[in-house]
């Protein structure tokens, strides 16, 4: 990802194989900022929202989230996100396995920036992630607004 500071990538993922495999595939297309993975969303939202380490304080991030988590729905984790003023401009990108039209709608009006369905079959779904990684690598990262 380009710009000044690094970018951390925070990814919010339950499922263990899941985050392996979109942390490979982010490898392999050459990106290697810090991934920070959490398992549910409370932990997420305590990282960017209070963090001592988070992007509040310490510079921009992007999220990877995933809207079935064990703990909420990862619409209320984009609600929550995109109502923080010092969060807002995070670039929220869903991946998911929901391809509810309306959910989609409502992620998109919620301010998610990219909202991308896990396919099934495990050699789509890691050619997905490869092409997330590489548009990842070309994006513009905003920094946390003060």
């Amino acid at each position: 990802m380009t710009g000044q500071e690094p970018v951390t990538i925070v990814m919010v993922e339950d499922d263990e194989g899941h985050a392996r495999l979109i942390e490979r595939n982010i490898r392999r297309a050459g990106i290697s900022n810090q991934v920070r993975h959490f398992t549910d969303g409370t932990s997420a939202l305590e990282f960017l929202l209070d963090g001592d380490e988070g992007p509040m304080l310490n510079g921009p991030a992007l999220v990877l989230l995933d809207l079935n988590l064990p703990d909420m729905n990862g619409v209320d984790i984009l609600a929550k996100i995109k109502a923080e003023p010092r969060l807002k401009r995070l670039p929220v990108v869903v991946l998911t396995t929901t391809d509810d039209k309306l959910e989609i709608q409502r992620c998109y009006d919620l301010g998610c920036n990219v909202y991308i369905t896990k396919p099934v079959n495990y050699e789509s779904f890691a050619d997905a992630i490869r092409q997330l990684g590489l548009f990842l690598s070309v994006i513009q990262v905003p920094g946390a607004s003060a």
